[in-house]
Order: C-alpha cells, then sequence, then structure tokens
C-alpha cells in the first residue's frame, strides 16, 4: 500500500487529506490525476473543501482510499501521564452529529503585537 496526501492551497484552511493506493505513482504521475479530479469538481462539489472534494474525486475514478475520520476504527490519547493514556471516543456526540453540525473550527494566528 502506498500513501499520498493533499493539502489546502489556502494556509489559513489546515484541510490535508491521506490517501491510499495499492499502486506506487510518480510525483508527476499523482500530480496529473490529483488536477484531472480538480478539473472534474473544481465547478461544483458538495464537500466542505475542495481538497475533500478532489479526495473523493480521486477514490470514485483513480481507486484511491480517502482516508477520512469515517474510516476509523479506534483511536487512542497517548500521553507522557499515565492517567491520560485512553481509548478515545471516535463517535460523534449523539445530540451534535458531526454531519448535522451547522458550524466549523477555525484556528486564527494573532500577532499580539499588531494588537496594539
Amino acid at each position: 500500500m502506498f500513501y499520498y496526501e493533499l493539502h489546502d492551497g489556502d494556509d489559513d484552511l489546515f484541510t490535508d487529506a491521506l490517501l491510499a493506493h495499492e499502486l506506487e505513482f510518480t510525483e508527476d504521475e499523482y500530480f496529473q490525476l490529483v488536477m484531472d479530479a480538480r478539473a472534474k469538481v473544481i465547478e461544483r462539489f458538495s464537500e466542505d473543501t475542495l481538497v475533500e472534494a478532489v479526495a473523493h474525486e480521486l477514490e470514485r475514478s483513480a481507486g484511491f482510499v480517502y482516508i477520512d475520520d469515517g474510516r476509523l476504527c479506534a483511536a487512542v490519547n497517548v500521553s507522557r501521564i499515565d492517567d491520560e493514556n485512553f481509548v478515545a471516543s471516535i463517535e460523534p456526540d449523539d445530540e451534535e452529529d458531526e454531519e448535522d453540525a451547522d458550524f466549523r473550527t477555525v484556528v486564527v494566528k494573532i500577532d499580539s503585537e499588531q494588537m496594539n
């Protein structure tokens, strides 16, 4: 199995996608597959980000496996402190299903010198 990444061109979004494929592609081959997938979805996609749309298109058209949170079987929190090691939930909270959530987390980097 070979692994590939997609990175969002907007450095402020922090959206990456991990993909797997049984075949090994050169960087140029992979780039061309990504550009072909991008061309198919750029005008219309239902995913939250272009990266997710391209990943889904690569899954549909080129045999990649898009490794998103929906494919997780288990998650473990690992810490130097014994009490902070535990099996983490991979299920969305019953009260707030991730698919129905009307928000996304946004990380903002603020330069404190600019604030004064």
